[in-house]
């Protein structure tokens, strides 16, 4: 009984963290791949647009992680 616990709280563990590094991937190559400063658009300018499209890609991933943990 106790080892199942730990068995979940383990793949509970290693599927937060593979979720955070792919949320981290996700928003660099965002930054990164943008023609114009994400930071400067977002803070500056307050650019819903991009905000918007922003949060569509992760919530978009969480919805593929939450798939592939749920199998």
């Amino acid at each position: 009984m106790v080892t199942h616990l730990f068995e979940q709280l383990a793949s509970s563990l290693v599927f937060s963290l593979l979720g955070l590094a792919f949320f981290a991937l996700a928003f660099w190559l965002i930054v990164n791949l943008a023609p114009f400063s994400v930071r400067k658009e977002l803070e500056e300018d307050q650019n819903v647009a991009l905000s918007i499209v922003i949060a569509s890609v992760i919530i978009g991933m969480a919805i593929i992680i939450a798939a592939a943990i749920h199998g």
